[in-house]
């Protein structure tokens, strides 16, 4: 694999996740394709580990996933696929194209910012306990609709092999994980996945073997 480490006692990128976290498996995609040895440093979110004040130190929303590459430690999925991209440039993740660039970030963004953080299960544990369960239910299924809805329209003149073109790209890093988690959560809702042909045709082609290494259980 490429450097991140050496057998010589430099320092090892260091990757703080939790097996079943979306946004952890993302940052672990990133760094397989570009062959980057790191230490795993599991937290447990079931247990409250991530409420330590040594994890607060690291990231002080008290989230995962962290990387710390020597004395830099970044929190967030996105930002730690930003700094991986900047730093360690074999595999690129984004086009040099400018629009397709644009392209990528714009549907990260759908996932990160419009879908995923809507299912967090601390907002659906919210809503169960403050409405009901049926209304986290219907929460999930309006949510994951038009997130998908909003991928669809935007990627079906741009998907090619992948999301963006023939290329793995910044988009799968951010979007295998919560599409997977989302198509389930969609076929136990009873949300209609038919209308979004691209977006189920993507989900077959990279669950196929390239995004299965550092998969959650």
């Amino acid at each position: 694999m490429a450097s991140g480490s050496d057998e010589n006692g430099d320092q090892q990128l260091k990757l703080y996740s939790y097996y079943m976290s979306s946004c952890a498996y993302r940052v672990r995609i990133a760094l397989n394709l570009k062959g980057l040895k790191y230490e795993y440093k599991a937290v447990n979110l079931l247990k409250g580990e991530q409420f330590s004040p040594e994890f607060r130190k690291l990231n002080p929303i008290c989230c995962v996933p962290v990387l710390v590459d020597g004395d830099i430690a970044v929190s967030d999925s996105f930002a730690i696929l930003l700094y991986l991209e900047e730093k360690y440039q074999q595999h690129p993740l984004l086009p040099k194209d400018l629009q397709r660039k644009a392209i990528n970030f714009q549907a990260a963004n759908i996932v990160c910012s419009s879908i995923q953080p809507l299912l967090n299960l601390a907002v659906l544990n919210y809503i169960e306990e403050r409405v009901s369960p049926d209304a986290k239910i219907e929460w999930a299924k309006v949510h994951i609709g038009k997130g998908f809805a909003a991928l669809e329209d935007l990627l079906k003149n741009y998907a090619g092999r992948y999301a963006i073109g023939d290329e793995v790209s910044f988009k799968q890093n951010t979007a295998v994980p919560v599409d997977h988690l989302e198509l389930y959560l969609s076929l136990t809702t009873d949300v209609v996945m038919r209308f979004w042909i691209t977006v189920l045709e993507l989900h077959a082609a990279l669950w196929n073997g390239r995004f299965v290494p550092g998969a959650p259980d």
